[in-house]
């Protein structure tokens, strides 16, 4: 397999201000061999047509369309349903890719026959400045570290459908992208962490990473309702959860 297809996922909702940055970061990809999902779930703004000014421009930009909000999740499956690659990659709206992103990723994971693969990223402001800090990835990522907490930016990671078959994500309108890639990892066995910054993610007031007992309630319900652990273990869990996440996962941050 020189040449795999890889399928790019992007849910979009009420993105005018940066889709179109998104989508340009894949245009500008080294590696050519890509088809794009742009996923618009119902806005209310110019993001569609913006979508679709795109389209017409490159070929391999295709747009699909939710009749009503439905959340991220749901976006993400309907653009892997419809995904015809050997691969499988994620990129929202408001981040975006470095030029080699995909040639580096496939590469590495066709040498080392892996099922899944992430990578560094960095993260910048709501106006694309960068915060000078730096997201490493950990070299292997095994299923029972990425069940302490996630691991793996969504925006970075990758899976073969040859490997995996699809993986699609739950019908949770947060934090569904760690279940994906908990299921991924369970599957494909460790995920292989590439130290060189491939992506950057912008950081936003809204976001829910931003909000610390929104954020609590979300990864409680992973363990509880998409893992389906019991309310004791799913307690117990997420204390493992907030000394990973607060303490250890820290060391993962390196100042520039």
């Amino acid at each position: 397999m020189e040449n795999p297809l890889v399928s790019v996922i992007m849910p979009a909702f009420n993105a005018e201000d940066f889709i179109e940055t998104a989508v340009n970061s894949v245009i500008s990809q080294t590696y050519s061999n890509w088809e794009l999902f742009i996923i618009d779930d119902a806005s209310t703004d110019a993001t569609f047509s913006i979508a679709k000014k795109l389209a017409k421009e490159d070929f391999r930009i295709k747009i699909l369309q939710n009749q009503k909000n439905s959340g991220t999740g749901i976006s993400r499956n309907k653009g892997i349903k419809a995904a015809q690659g050997d691969f499988i990659a994620f990129l929202d709206t408001d981040d975006h890719w470095k030029p080699k992103k995909l040639e580096i990723q496939l590469e590495i994971m066709q040498e080392e026959e892996a099922a899944v693969c992430f990578s560094s990223y960095l993260q910048i402001d709501e106006n694309g400045n960068s915060r000078n800090e730096i997201i490493e990835a950990l070299p292997i990522l095994t299923y029972q570290k990425l069940l302490k907490s996630n691991y793996v930016g969504n925006l970075t990671g990758m899976y073969s459908v040859k490997k995996l078959g699809k993986i699609y994500a739950p019908e949770m309108r947060k934090r569904q992208d760690w279940a994906l890639w908990l299921e991924a990892v369970e599957k494909g066995g460790p995920a292989i962490g590439i130290q060189r910054c491939l992506a950057k993610y912008r950081v936003r007031k809204s976001s829910i990473s931003g909000n610390k007992l929104e954020m609590l309630k979300y990864n409680f319900n992973i363990y509880h309702k998409f893992l389906g652990f019991n309310f004791l273990k799913s307690t117990g869990n997420m204390l493992v959860f907030l000394k990973e996440h607060f303490l250890v996962k820290k060391k993962q941050i390196k100042k520039i």
